[in-house]
């Protein structure tokens, strides 16, 4: 009776260890995704950011030489609020970009496995 418990345990110990490896594998591939992502979006984020600075600046200076001279500083300030509300709502896009929560799917495999090991009535 011993050496079929003892190999029930194993059974069980070699069952959790594959459950443990798989979630430790979509863990990985999760990380890599994330990698991926996260420098291509840095990549792309610089870049966007450089072009627009030049294109803004240069915009800008466009804008304020082509306007009367009396009216220069009034273009300016005008301009000046115009790029900080945008800078406003870049900002918030960012903010709700990083509020997306990494590795859900892990989170969610481990929880259906909490689930299936709870004791049944």
């Amino acid at each position: 009776m011993t050496v079929g418990l003892l190999r029930s345990a194993q059974g069980l110990v070699a069952t959790l260890l594959g459950l443990a490896r798989t979630r430790l594998e979509l863990l990985s591939v999760e990380m890599q995704e994330l990698l991926v992502r996260l420098v291509l979006l840095m990549v792309a984020a610089v870049a966007a950011i450089l072009l627009a600075a030049l294109a803004l600046g240069f915009g800008a200076v466009a804008i304020v030489i082509a306007a009367p001279e009396e009216y220069r500083v009034a273009v300016s300030a005008g301009l000046a609020v115009v790029l900080l509300a945008a800078a406003a709502l870049i900002g918030w896009h960012v903010w709700r970009a990083s509020r997306l929560r990494p590795f859900l799917a892990s989170l969610a495999e481990l929880e259906a496995d909490g689930k299936a090991l709870e004791p049944r009535e």
